[in-house]
Order: C-alpha cells, then sequence, then structure tokens
C-alpha cells in the first residue's frame, strides 16, 4: 500500500481542523511532521516512550521536545506519558538479542502505539497516529498495520503514513539543525545503544 497516497486522500477529505494525537519518539523526527500536519489538524503531541532506558536521556529528549514545540507553535499541545522503562524491559524479556528492527522492535512499536490509541480513546481524540515512520530505520509498513489493527480495536481513526517520503527525513535533518536540536544516534533502549557503542 502507498501509505504517503493514503494520508494525501485523508488530509484531501477532511472536514474542519480535526483533533490528533501524535505520539512522538523524539524532537528532530516530530520536526518535519508538525510542519507538515500542523494545518490540517488541532495536534496534541503524546511523548510516550519507556523503551528510552536512562531516565538522563529520557529527561533530555522530554525537555528537547517541549522546547521545539514552544519555539514553532502555541497552539500545538504537549502530553507526556508515565515513564516506566519496566514496561519495556517486561515486553522484551526473550528478545533482548534480536537484531535492530526485529521482533523486539515490532513489539516496541506496538507498546507505544497501543497506548498512544488508548489516550486517544479516553480524551476523545478525532484521529492518532505516530511520528516513527519518518525514520528510514522503522518499518513504515509495520507501524501502519500495527495502526490499523489498533484503530479497529480502539474505535479511534488512525492515522496512516509514510513521513519519510517527499523527502520528510532530510526535511527532519534540515529543521533539526536550524533549531539546533538534540540529535541521539540510537533509540532510546539499551540494545540499540550497546549496537550503536559495539
Amino acid at each position: 500500500m502507498n501509505y504517503q497516497k493514503k494520508l494525501e486522500e485523508t488530509l484531501n477529505n477532511l472536514k474542519g481542523k480535526p483533533t490528533l494525537l501524535l505520539h512522538s519518539c523524539c524532537a528532530p523526527c516530530s520536526s518535519y511532521v508538525l510542519e507538515y500536519l500542523s494545518s490540517y489538524f488541532d495536534i496534541t503531541i503524546f511523548y510516550y516512550n519507556p523503551n528510552i532506558t536512562e531516565e538522563e536521556e529520557y529527561q533530555k529528549r522530554v525537555e528537547e521536545q517541549k522546547r521545539f514545540i514552544k519555539e514553532i507553535s502555541s497552539s500545538i499541545q504537549f502530553l507526556e506519558g508515565t515513564y516506566e522503562p519496566e514496561t519495556f524491559f517486561k515486553m522484551s524479556k526473550g528478545l533482548e538479542n534480536e537484531l535492530e528492527g526485529g521482533a523486539r522492535c515490532i513489539k516496541c512499536y506496538f507498546l507505544r502505539l497501543e497506548e498512544t490509541a488508548k489516550i486517544a480513546k479516553q480524551l476523545n481524540f478525532d484521529y492518532f497516529s505516530t511520528t516513527l515512520t519518518v525514520s528510514p530505520y522503522k518499518k513504515s509498513e509495520k507501524l501502519n498495520e500495527i495502526g490499523a489493527f489498533l484503530e479497529q480495536k480502539y474505535q479511534v481513526p488512525y492515522l496512516y503514513s509514510d513521513f519519510k517520503k517527499k523527502e520528510g527525513y532530510k526535511r527532519s535533518i534540515e529543521l533539526s539543525k536550524k533549531y539546533h536540536l538534540y540529535r541521539q544516534d540510537y533509540c532510546g533502549c539499551i540494545f540499540s545503544k550497546n549496537k550503536v557503542r559495539s
């Protein structure tokens, strides 16, 4: 499926300016997505990333996300989820030796997207989605399959995407430089950190 085309069809058929709960993994990945979608939706960034192992790193990324939002818009809202790395470790038990992008990462996508869908349902958002598809290291097909499943489970429309299309990833790098955003070289979990450092 061409998820960029599906996104464009949704945007072209929107009525008014619906609300969107947008899961964000970090400020750099959110940069292009917010630039792209802010004229279509009333956006609340949902920062839920229990995969970030070290609390200091987690707090650094949270503050960078808040700073970026404050600098670009007074209308984008911020909602922080619970920082619960024990949930990530429980989920990844038995998958510690999986390759990056493998089964552990897919379960991590699900963990973060399901929490986004739950909160979207609880707070009556019109749509939910994630910035994760902007990264060339994340599997957009899997993310959208998860989103489709959760859309049915929670009865909240999922905004399909492949934000890396239309040079989205390149634009996120440009915006990161413009706003001097902290860009980490690993996703946040101890497994990806160890791979980068080895």
